[in-house]
C-alpha cells in the first residue's frame, strides 16, 4: 500500500490539474466538516431574511422565496452530499472487492457462478427504477436511499474485480501462496486485494460521484432527502423560482455540484493514470 500512496504522490506532484482537483475536493470535505461540526451551514432552515434577497453581506447569495440563506443551504447540502456518498462508496467497494475477488479466484466455480447471476440479474433491471423501486419499498428510513444504491453500485466494482483477479491469480507468487499451503480466502485478502487496490481506489471514486448524482436525482423527483436539505431539493425550489425570474437558488445548487463532480472526475481519472498497471509510468510490480 505504501507504493501505492508514493505513486499517486508523485502523479500530483508533477500534474498541477491533478493537484488542484484533490485540493478542491478536500475543500468541499472541510466545509461538510464544517457543518457536522456546527461551525456554518446551520442556519439552512431558518427564516432569516425577506424573500428573494439578492445577495449582500449578510446573505451572500440571497434568499429563496421562504426567505431561507442559499448560501448556508447549500453549505448544508455538500454535508448531505458526504453523507451519501461515502457510506455507498465504502460499503460498495468492499462488497464488490470481496465477491469479485472470491469469484474470480474460484473461477467458474459455484461462487463464481452466483457473484455473475447475481451482477447479471441486478445490471438487467433499468436502474433508476430499481433505486426508485428500493427507496420507495424503504420509505420513511434514514438510511434508504443509502442501502439501495449498495445494493445496485457493488456489481461494477465485483466485475472488474473479478477480471483483475483471473489475471492476477497466474502470477509466480500466487502459486507459492498455494505451495505455503493458504487456503482461497486468506490468498484473496493478502495478495489479490492488494494487488487490485488501484482499481477500488478509481472505482471508489466514481461509486462515490454516481451516489452524489443519483442523491440529487431523487431528491428533485420528491422521493431523496427527506427532512434535510441537499441539492436536488435546492434545484427542485429553483425549477420553481426561475418562472418568477429568480436564480440564485437554481444556480448555487448547480454550480455546487458541478464543482465538486468536476474535480472529482479529475482526481479519479489521474489516480487511474497514476495506479493502472497497463500505463506506461506506473511501473507495477506485485505484493508478494
Amino acid at each position: 500500500m505504501l507504493q501505492t500512496g508514493r505513486r499517486i504522490r508523485d502523479r500530483l506532484r508533477h500534474d498541477r490539474l491533478g493537484l488542484i482537483a484533490l485540493c478542491v475536493v478536500a475543500g468541499y470535505l472541510g466545509a461538510a466538516v464544517g457543518v457536522w461540526l456546527g461551525l456554518w451551514g446551520t442556519s439552512w432552515s431558518l427564516l432569516s431574511g425577506p424573500g428573494w434577497a439578492s445577495p449582500s453581506a449578510e446573505h451572500w447569495l440571497g434568499t429563496n422565496r421562504l426567505g431561507q440563506d442559499i448560501f448556508a443551504r447549500a453549505l448544508a447540502s455538500t454535508a448531505t452530499a458526504f453523507e451519501i456518498g461515502i457510506p455507498v462508496a465504502v460499503a460498495t467497494t468492499v462488497m464488490g472487492a470481496l465477491a469479485g475477488g472470491l469469484a474470480g479466484y474460484g473461477d467458474r466455480g459455484w461462487v463464481d457462478d452466483i457473484v455473475l447471476w447475481l451482477v447479471g440479474t441486478l445490471e438487467a433491471i433499468p436502474f433508476y427504477l430499481l433505486i426508485a423501486a428500493l427507496v420507495f419499498a424503504l420509505d420513511g428510513r434514514p438510511w434508504a436511499m443509502q442501502a439501495a444504491m449498495i445494493t445496485t453500485f457493488w456489481t461494477t466494482t465485483a466485475r472488474l474485480v473479478r477480471a483483475e483477479t483471473q489475471r492476477i491469480r497466474t502470477l509466480p507468487f500466487i502459486e507459492a501462496a498455494r505451495v505455503a499451503g493458504l487456503v482461497p480466502g486468506a490468498i484473496v485478502m493478502r495478495h489479490v486485494l492488494p494487488n487490485a487496490a488501484h482499481i477500488l481506489l478509481v472505482q471508489g471514486t466514481l461509486v462515490f460521484l454516481a451516489a452524489i448524482k443519483v442523491e440529487v436525482v431523487l431528491s428533485f423527483l420528491g422521493i431523496g432527502v427527506q427532512d434535510s436539505i441537499s441539492w436536488g431539493v435546492m434545484i427542485a425550489e429553483g425549477a420553481q423560482d426561475i418562472l418568477a425570474g429568480q436564480y440564485w437558488n437554481f444556480a448555487a445548487a448547480s454550480l455546487f455540484l458541478f464543482g465538486l463532480v468536476m474535480a472529482a472526475n479529475l482526481l479519479a481519472d489521474q489516480l487511474q493514470d497514476a495506479l493502472d498497471p497497463r500505463s506506461q509510468d506506473s511501473r507495477w510490480q506485485p505484493y508478494g
